[in-house]
């Protein structure tokens, strides 16, 4: 495997977390009214594709909540750090 391969691995794990903070900001300011922003409830709205399939997979597991919401998009960073530490040791 090449290092090109490895470093691409490492930029979409730095990528998706840098998407998932962002989002996961905009819940926060969205939901709170922080920055003098109004309430929103659809704030969280970013999180759900950055979360797929787990929040599919929660909620047909009977698990929809605002916890699944969060915590998916962070199985999803979990898998893409395991695998570029996976690349990294190969």
């Amino acid at each position: 495997m090449g290092k090109q391969e490895r470093s691409g691995v490492r930029w979409a794990s730095r990528i998706f977390l840098a998407l998932y903070a962002f989002a996961l900001l905009i819940f926060l300011i969205g939901t709170f009214g922080w920055f003098g922003q109004e309430t929103d409830p659809l704030s969280g709205v970013f999180l759900i594709p950055l979360g797929l399939p787990w929040n599919l997979l929660g909620d047909r597991l009977g698990l929809a909540g605002v916890a699944v919401g969060l915590l998916s998009p962070a199985i999803n960073a979990g898998v893409l750090i395991w695998l570029a530490k996976r690349r990294r040791a190969t």
